[in-house]
């Protein structure tokens, strides 16, 4: 499935949306080490083992993704060669998104959520990231879905401002997952109608 995506003003990236391939794992688990951990400090030392653990884990994915499951990956349209595909076009974004429950234990009602957004430093506030979120609604209407959910840190003001801007309101009836940990901020349920 391609999703193609048309340049929209001078800001916009031209993307072309795909499902991820295995020939994508290397440069999706460098994408999300980057984006989600710090090589800061002592954390330098522990990266190499985080990115490695990204890449089994998003290998384990790929190889068995379901139904209402998908890993998405953002590639500039520009940036494509016109030579035989030796490998695959450089990935600048990434998202996923999957039929989850909010009760597991009950397992009939799935909503899809979307995790795991990245976009390379280099092409951040070009749209790219928007551009993903649309693609996830597509795939929400297509899954005869009417809101589409997703978690961002409380004390992420950037991400909130995304959000805000692609559409997504806090969730009033599923207000799992907010509250603040010793360890981290809290979590806010948002949700996007998609009527």
């Amino acid at each position: 499935m391609l999703i193609p995506q048309n340049m929209d003003r001078s800001t916009r990236v031209a993307l072309q949306i795909r499902p991820a391939e295995p020939g994508d794992l290397a440069s999706l688990a460098d994408l999300l080490a980057e984006s989600f951990h710090s090589r800061r400090g002592w954390w330098r030392w522990l990266f190499p083992l985080l990115r490695a653990g990204i890449y089994e884990d998003l290998r384990t994915r790929l190889q068995s993704q379901r139904d209402r499951c998908l890993c998405l990956v953002a590639t500039s349209v520009s940036g494509r060669s016109t030579a035989p595909s030796v490998s695959l076009p450089e990935v600048i974004g990434t998202v996923e998104i999957a039929g989850r429950s909010p009760f597991p234990w009950f397992g009939s009602r799935h909503y899809p959520y979307v995790s795991n957004l990245a976009v390379r430093s280099d092409y951040r506030r070009r749209g790219v990231a928007l551009q993903l979120l649309d693609a996830c609604e597509q795939i929400a209407r297509q899954w005869d879905c009417s809101a589409l959910y997703l978690h961002v840190l409380a004390d992420n003001g950037a991400a909130r401002r995304l959000y805000d801007r692609a559409g997504f309101l806090p969730d009033e009836q599923l207000r799992n997952g907010q509250f603040a940990s010793w360890q981290r901020p809290a979590r806010l349920l948002l949700h996007k109608p998609l009527g």
